[in-house]
């Protein structure tokens, strides 16, 4: 390898040092740098393209399902934060503030979005009038600010991220459980048909469902460090939210009604998890369902050789192109191919085509796999057919190794002291019957930084949905204070 390759080279190790390997992925596969303020980050073409990549795969899927998009302010007033007490308690040490406008101090403090629910909220109130109003269905990409004070970590921890948030307002808690449900769907088909990530799906225990909520929802991606990742949230709101800004509605006897709300959201950890999931100690791993470039095509030339391996390989991607993949044809005189195979390689290019003077005579291709390598050489008559069938095969190969690690690492336990030594010694979850009460959810949390992070839920459907399951003992007790248990929790340590 030359010394212009090892330039290129990841120098951690995923399973040694998986943070600092994730850092450096994100920097060196140009996807994000580091902001002058601590806890910001600046998203670069690459990094900001899988964003793009997200958004459209669900926003396709909002719009079908009768969502449209709007924009919001990111200033809320005081007053109006402070309509929802429960929004207030929960995210008032996160709450970044605006005090003054130039050199005046405000008459009112503002407060820069943490979420929007409060400058939504009384707008679908005044925008609802009688039931041939609901269901309304609101959606809006932006950023939110959380002043949190955590070590920074691009995609996953940040005090500004990227996000979709839908707020809906229907006329029966029914309608609100059925909004819940065809959103967390469309995120569990987000992670496992786009991102190539296996979800869990379940609710949040009661201690840590979002502030105003009767419910929330979640799906749950395992990462390779044996770390989960929240990867979206679907909140059922009740009638609370209804309630403090006043959304109600006429019904059909023309009788005042209260709406049912729902929330949901899905950030930019999403692209965390895509990252930390798939890449490797070469660099970036994409699927192709959502890599910027989907196939590179590198010639491979001596100096009689260049012209007819460039036409041909230019002819390729123009076939490519034409049926609709991405594509880069990498024909750089000043770059080396072994320079070239290893910067396609840190920056997830899923397929390879590589054409010298042998593929042009015999005309063929070679074809190389990034997660692994393998290597394939297909007619060069065929090239379209055989490079979609080798996408579909890379998205498979990440989708199994992503299935195995989470299959693998479910674990159960019956004691605190075997929660605690299998969540050290493996990570990953372990399901345990509890007593749903938070004392023993801290208990363990103290003691090991792991916490319940999902409980998987009976038949979905109805207004009695989010009931947690029951363990398969009927007479089992809590794996950590020995009461009797009614209810399964996964723990976990999360990003």
């Amino acid at each position: 390898m030359s010394d212009e390759s090892q330039e290129l080279g990841i120098t951690e190790s995923k399973s040694h040092k998986p943070g600092d390997w994730y850092a450096e992925v994100v920097q060196k596969a140009g996807l994000a740098d580091y902001a002058p303020m601590g806890g910001f980050i600046v998203t670069k073409p690459r990094g900001y393209a899988l964003w793009e990549g997200i958004q459209d795969a669900l926003d396709s899927e909002f719009k079908a399902t009768g969502v449209d998009n709007v924009y919001f302010p990111m200033f809320i007033p005081e007053s109006f934060l402070e309509r929802e007490k429960d929004i207030v308690e929960g995210f008032d040490p996160e709450v970044a503030w605006v005090t003054h406008g130039g050199h005046d101090e405000l008459e009112e403090r503002l407060a820069v979005r943490p979420t929007s629910e409060s400058i939504i909220a009384p707008f679908m109130a005044d925008w609802t009038r009688s039931h041939r109003d609901l269901p309304l269905r609101l959606n809006q990409w932006c950023s939110v600010v959380r002043w949190e004070a955590t070590e920074t970590k691009p995609f996953f921890r940040t005090k500004e991220f990227m996000w979709q948030e839908g707020h809906t307002a229907h006329a029966s808690n029914e309608g609100a459980w059925d909004e819940v449900w065809t959103r967390l769907g469309q995120y569990e088909n987000l992670y496992e048909d786009v991102l190539a990530i296996p979800v869990l799906r379940g609710k949040k225990p009661e201690h840590d469902k979002f502030p105003g909520a009767d419910t929330t929802t979640t799906v749950e991606a395992l990462m390779p460090d044996g770390k989960s990742v929240q990867g979206a949230t679907s909140h059922n709101l009740g009638q609370s939210f209804a309630e403090a800004f006043d959304i109600t509605f006429a019904d059909e006897d023309e009788e005042e009604r209260t709406a049912y709300t729902t929330s949901w959201g899905l950030s930019w950890r999403a692209i965390g998890a895509l990252i930390m999931t798939h890449s490797d100690d070469q660099g970036l791993v994409l699927p192709p369902t959502i890599a910027p470039t989907q196939v590179v095509i590198v010639p491979i030339w001596q100096d009689d050789t260049k012209d007819d391996v460039l036409e041909y390989s230019q002819n390729i991607a123009d076939d490519l192109e034409a049926a609709g993949f991405r594509v880069e044809l990498d024909d750089r005189d000043e770059r080396n191919p072994g320079f070239k195979f290893n910067e396609h390689e840190l920056n997830g290019v899923p397929l390879r085509l590589e054409i010298g003077p042998y593929e042009v005579e015999d005309e063929e291709v070679t074809l190389v796999h990034r997660p692994d390598n393998e290597e394939a050489v297909e007619d060069r008559d065929e090239i379209v057919e055989s490079v979609d069938d080798h996408l579909e095969t890379v998205y498979a190969k990440l989708y199994a190794t992503a299935e195995e690690n989470l299959e693998e690492n479910i674990r159960t336990a019956d004691s605190p002291e075997d929660i605690m030594g299998t969540i050290g010694k493996h990570g990953g979850y372990v399901k345990v019957p509890w007593c749903g009460d938070e004392a023993c959810e801290e208990a363990i949390k103290e003691k090991v930084a792991a916490e319940i992070v999902m409980q998987p839920l009976e038949e979905e459907g109805g207004q009695t949905a989010a009931k947690p399951k029951a363990p398969e003992d009927d007479d089992a007790t809590c794996a950590v204070c020995g009461e009797p248990a009614e209810e399964i929790a996964y723990f976990a340590k999360s990003y």
